[in-house]
């Protein structure tokens, strides 16, 4: 079968399927009353009790009371900072910001706990020293033995260096 037989195949079914279309939802209608002669009907009476909704409306509307006086009572405060704050000199005000940066910075200071060295400076002082006595041993008996024709112990021997010494002065 080739693809063009596919398609017709296949319109050939689409057309003969009916097409189904979604299923429409009728909303019940309540019942229609119907008057009586001779019977009175009784009208529903409102509820002498407040309803939820107003309740929580009530509580609401307080609530909102409450938020606004708070924000006005802010709002004052803050003018009266304001005119305070306008009333200081830019310079008085440095200084005040100084004089505290100072109390803050002794404040640190006392409460600082003086710090415990686990090896001291003068231990510190004498390893270097001698890591750097060793790199030199290390370095002349590399230098003496692997990269020349010596023995490396003889590198760290007087008479080796005198040796050379002899050899650069040597009086001609």
């Amino acid at each position: 079968m080739s693809t063009t037989e596919q398609v017709d195949k296949t319109k050939e079914e689409k057309q003969e399927t009916p097409t189904k279309s979604a299923p429409v939802e009728v909303e019940p209608t309540p019942p229609k009353r119907v008057p009586i002669e001779g019977v009175k009907e009784e009208e529903p009476t409102p509820a002498t009790e407040p309803k939820a909704e107003e309740v929580a409306s009530e509580k609401n509307a307080s609530l909102e009371k409450e938020k606004k006086e708070q924000r006005r009572r802010r709002s004052a405060s803050a003018e009266v900072e304001l005119t305070e704050t306008q009333q200081q000199t830019r310079k008085e005000q440095k200084k005040k910001q100084k004089a505290e940066k100072k109390q803050l910075k002794i404040q640190k200071r006392k409460n600082k706990k003086p710090r415990l060295r686990i090896f001291p400076i003068w231990l510190r002082l004498i390893i270097v020293v001698a890591l750097c006595v060793a790199a030199l041993a290390g370095g002349l008996m590399f230098g003496y033995g692997g990269l020349g024709d010596g023995e490396p112990r003889d590198a760290l021997e007087w008479e080796t260096w005198q040796h050379i010494i002899d050899i650069v002065f040597k009086e001609r």
